[in-house]
């Protein structure tokens, strides 16, 4: 068993055509040997912001947002929708041979890692912080 080290998660431009913001997120859980784990591919966001008008920041706090936990739905509560996400993942993850706890996913930190692409569109250092 390999242990996992973080969670990251990499944002690509989407529409390459857009001039507002269309970015594309693949979640995954890096392990102690740098390989990864695909946990979401399905996740990204479109807005008609244009790309200078947000920042770094911005970027990484709704990628964060939009890989989940999910907003509550249907009368359920903010701590179902939490427990089912993080044991979601770690369902995923167990498929593909990791052997991971869902609160010990929940704890690790998560890194956003915005594509050179992103960064040009706005102007974004990528060296800035990505810890969350």
């Amino acid at each position: 068993m390999t242990a996992v080290t973080r969670l990251v998660t990499f944002v690509d431009v989407d529409d390459q055509a857009a001039d507002t913001i269309s970015v594309s997120a693949r979640h995954e859980a890096e392990l102690v040997d740098g390989t990864r784990v695909l946990l979401l591919n399905d996740r990204g966001w479109g807005s008609s912001q244009a790309w200078a008008a947000t920042s770094v920041a911005d970027m990484q706090d709704t990628t964060r947002a939009v890989v989940g936990p999910d907003e509550p739905f249907s009368g359920r509560s903010q701590e179902d929708m939490e427990a089912d996400h993080w044991a979601s993942l770690q369902q995923i993850a167990q498929r593909q041979g990791v052997i991971i706890d869902a609160a010990a996913l929940r704890q690790l930190p998560h890194d956003v890692v915005l594509s050179q692409q992103v960064l040009a569109r706005i102007g974004g250092n990528p060296d800035a912080g990505t810890s969350g």
